[in-house]
């Protein structure tokens, strides 16, 4: 027996009205997956909450990916991020890879688990950097940092400053936990011209924290024009990050080193100590202590004193020549017969290469020099020895109360020592014009 007509419409309608809903459910279930399919979609959407968090504009205009199977994992290209309003990206980078457990996105931010991280090529601008840290409100909390279980990979780095960079900077992390020493391997070349510098070194951070010790070892090398300054160093100290910069603690740095410039090959071991600043595109070293211990034509001599580089280089040191060395030309006696150590005051502000002049002060008991030089010039003189002439290439004045030359004694000396410069290139004597000749008598 079928129901009255009056009861089925009403069954109709609500019949029609499931289909409509459901279809509807359906069509917004479609466009949401079409929509999330798009990779671009979804990284827009973690760039914008991450750059909300971080108070930078961040943004990615190359080709992205996503999964979700598994390991969740996210690839953006070409980023770029910058704090709002500011002209200089702080960061670029050609990619971005990460991997990070479910648990952590469940958790919204309560746990930082994160299985791998990647950036290609990115370039990083220190002074921007600086000025969104500076930005940044003060937090009583501490720096919570996340645990890699797979590690970090950067290839491809630059970092820039003023008057310097980085460049092809590789940093290969195995693995980073905020409670356990942190190993890592560094790999690139700073650039403050003229000066280029190639280093690969092995890291061990004792605890990615502040005030942990830091060690470095590995090769470095020191190229100029016309000189370099291979060497295998072994550094460390403690992190530092305060108002006056960040920086190392303590630093102690020892290395084997070689001086060549053409024919000069000069070995040599030295070692410095002091804390360790960078702050407002300034790199320090002050108070410095300094040690250097050579062979043949290079001096042993220990000094105090301090170091900056910014635009120029600039070192005072101050301290004393063990003994004068026998590769160098002997000195007349008494001097020469003298075993008083010899004092000294350099002084030197100029190009990173040391190819601007520097003032010395040297004194042996009451014999006292007051000078200039250039480096790279008494380092070929040294080397040369006998070969070279007998003084050295300086400027300047000698006093001594008295000496002996050639048998005769000399009181109350003041000597002015003058440099002479190179002799100009002769210039090729012309060749005599032909005589005249006469035209022959008319016939």
């Amino acid at each position: 027996m079928s129901a009255p007509p009056e009861a089925a419409a009403p069954e109709r309608r609500r019949w029609r009205r499931r289909v409509l809903v459901a279809a509807g459910a359906v069509l917004a279930l479609v466009l949401a997956l079409s929509w999330v399919s798009q990779p671009s979609q979804v990284s827009a959407i973690l760039l914008d909450r991450v750059g909300h968090a971080l108070d930078l504009e961040l943004s990615a205009s190359g080709a992205s990916e996503y999964r979700l199977r598994g390991t969740p994992m996210l690839e953006v290209r070409d980023l770029v991020a910058r704090q709002p309003g500011a002209a200089t990206p702080l960061l670029r980078a050609e990619r971005v890879y990460l991997s990070l457990p479910w648990s952590t996105i469940r958790a919204a931010g309560a746990v930082l688990d994160v299985e791998r991280v990647e950036l290609d090529a990115p370039q990083l601008d220190v002074g921007a950097l600086q000025r969104w840290l500076a930005s940044r409100p003060p937090s009583p909390a501490p720096l919570r940092l996340p645990t890699l279980s797979r590690g970090a990979r950067i290839e491809r780095g630059r970092a820039v400053g003023a008057g310097w960079s980085v460049e092809n900077l590789l940093i290969d992390l195995p693995r980073l936990h905020p409670e356990q020493p942190l190993r890592a391997r560094l790999s690139g070349a700073v650039v403050a011209a003229p000066l280029r510098i190639p280093f690969s070194l092995a890291a061990t951070l004792q605890r990615p924290a502040a005030a942990r010790g830091l060690g470095l070892a590995g090769p470095v090398e020191v190229v100029a024009r016309d000189w370099r300054l291979p060497m295998h160093a072994i550094a460390g100290g403690r992190l530092h990050a305060g108002a006056d910069g960040i920086g190392l603690d303590g630093l102690r740095l020892g290395a084997r080193a070689r001086y060549r410039a053409s024919d000069t090959d000069l070995p040599f071991a030295f070692g410095l100590a002091g804390p360790l600043r960078y702050r407002d595109a300034r790199l320090s070293l002050a108070p410095l202590g300094a040690a250097l211990r050579g062979r043949e034509a290079m001096p042993n001599l220990d000094g105090a004193g301090r170091f900056a580089y910014a635009d120029r280089l600039e070192l005072q040191l101050q301290g004393r020549l063990a003994e004068w060395p026998q590769a160098w030309p002997a000195l007349p006696p008494p001097l020469g017969q003298s075993r008083s150590p010899l004092p000294f005051a350099l002084d030197y502000a100029g190009a990173a290469d040391f190819s601007a002049v520097a003032a010395l002060r040297l004194q042996r008991d009451d014999t006292v020099f007051d000078g200039r030089f250039r480096l790279p010039e008494v380092l070929d003189w040294a080397d040369a020895g006998a070969r070279g002439a007998l003084l050295p290439p300086l400027q300047g004045r000698l006093s001594t109360p008295r000496i002996e030359v050639s048998g005769a004694v000399l009181e109350g000396v003041q000597v002015e020592i003058e440099d002479d410069p190179p002799p100009a290139p002769q210039q090729p004597t012309p060749p005599p014009h032909p005589p005249a000749v006469a035209p022959p008598p008319n016939r």
